[in-house]
């Protein structure tokens, strides 16, 4: 049984080996969306990235791989914290707009820009496993908002990170959403699904 006490103490460890390979691999975002099997992607109309934060990797390259599929197609959008309890909400973004300070400070598409609900969702995180397991930064903004996109339509939802962040097993609860896929700068891992 993993206690909340494990659970830190990974996200500690995890934060520190992020910060390593950020260092270590500074392409490591270019490099990853490389190795995104583009063909799958062109499916998705509205794609969340992310603005990322200290040594999360840069979403930026994987982003603009999958939107240049069919320029004007498809829409980026990036989440927006409204309240710090709440799930995130999603703006339409576009690069060259102007980005303000979302509740915790992120930038983030101001509050004119309008509400979508994406069909991928691009999702930082500080450690993954094979079965689509994804430990994130522990407040559950992701779960919380992931739960709630899906109860509003289908999603997939794909982790960026750098391979050496995969562990054996990411300790699960009852409320953690899982990922369909996760993209590193060495592999695109694609989560086998139970068939009922």
């Amino acid at each position: 049984m993993t206690t909340d006490a494990d659970k830190t103490a990974l996200r500690v460890r995890m934060r520190g080996v992020r910060r390593r390979l950020a260092e270590a691999i500074p392409d490591a975002a270019e490099r990853a969306a490389r190795w995104l099997p583009l063909s799958r992607f062109g499916r998705f109309s509205i794609v969340a990235g992310y603005w990322a934060q200290g040594s999360e990797m840069n979403p930026r390259p994987v982003l603009d791989a999958i939107l240049g599929l069919e320029p004007g197609k498809m829409r980026a959008a990036l989440p927006v914290a409204v309240d710090r309890g709440s799930a995130l909400s999603f703006r339409l973004w576009r690069p060259d707009e102007r980005l303000v300070p979302d509740a915790f400070g992120i930038p983030a598409p101001p509050p004119i820009a309008e509400e979508v609900l994406p069909n991928l969702v691009l999702a930082p995180l500080l450690a993954f496993d094979r079965q689509g397991g994804r430990l994130g930064q522990g407040a559950g903004h992701y779960d919380r908002t992931l739960k709630n996109l899906k109860a509003q339509r289908a999603v997939f939802v794909l982790g960026l990170a750098f391979s050496g962040q995969e562990i054996d097993a990411v300790p699960a609860e009852a409320h953690d959403q899982r990922l369909d896929a996760i993209l590193t700068e060495t592999a695109y891992i694609e989560v086998a699904r139970e068939r009922s």
